[in-house]
């Protein structure tokens, strides 16, 4: 199964993002990750929405925007029309995850659901039926640099075995995701990584060694 290797580009380097959109779609990126932080949701500040738009707007490859925020159906049709390709959203900030998760589908985007660490597979459950994309957080959101949390596993593995059963939705991990981590993981059958710190920005190698590396693992 081919991996699909998306940069969170809230680690990329803003004062050259033309240049580091380039290098990372030429070593072979699948997509681009955004993340939209709050500040209520989670405590701090992502990236903006004047951020969000450049990067949709000189991409080539998709994009997909990760909402750590509150109210996140106000924005739906913002994205959409902005081009993101999937819009995730944490159910625990909308009393009405279901219409949201609609408005999504409505808007010819992919309907994602990020689970937080503390967040159970029972009280998601009644959500994949409607999702297409799955972003299992491994670390708490908000922060980049933090250590995998090891509990998460039981968690992935459920979402493993029922996958099926909702549809087929496919499994992304967000947090902490090293070498060593991808490679245990896509063995089990998770298609997708968000890559951070742990495995792509501020490394010595450039990007394109990295990239084919992780596609090796």
């Amino acid at each position: 199964m081919e991996k699909i290797l998306s940069p969170s580009m809230m680690c990329a380097d803003f004062g050259n993002l033309a240049k580091e959109i380039r290098d990372l779609e030429a070593a072979g990126a699948d997509s681009f990750h955004l993340d939209l932080m709050d500040g209520a949701f989670v405590p701090n500040y992502g990236m903006g929405l004047q951020d969000i738009q450049y990067i949709v707007s000189h991409a080539s490859v998709p994009c997909d925007v990760h909402m750590m925020s509150v109210n996140p159906g106000e924005y739906v049709e913002l994205f959409a029309k902005m081009g993101c390709g999937t819009i995730y959203i944490h159910p625990e900030t909308d009393p009405h995850a279901p219409r949201t998760l609609q408005k999504i589908l409505d808007s010819r985007a992919r309907a994602g659901i990020a689970v937080n660490p503390g967040t159970s597979y029972s009280s998601i459950a009644p959500l994949l039926t409607m999702a297409q994309d799955v972003l299992v957080m491994t670390v708490n959101p908000g922060f980049a640099g933090q250590k995998y949390l090891p509990f998460v596993d039981e968690k992935i593995e459920e979402l493993l075995a029922h996958r099926e059963k909702y549809g087929g939705f496919r499994i992304f991990i967000d947090g902490a995701c090293s070498p060593q981590v991808i490679a245990r993981l896509s063995a089990k059958g998770v298609e997708g990584f968000v890559l951070g710190t742990s495995a792509l920005f501020g490394k010595c190698k450039p990007y394109n060694e990295l990239i084919s590396e992780l596609r090796r693992l």
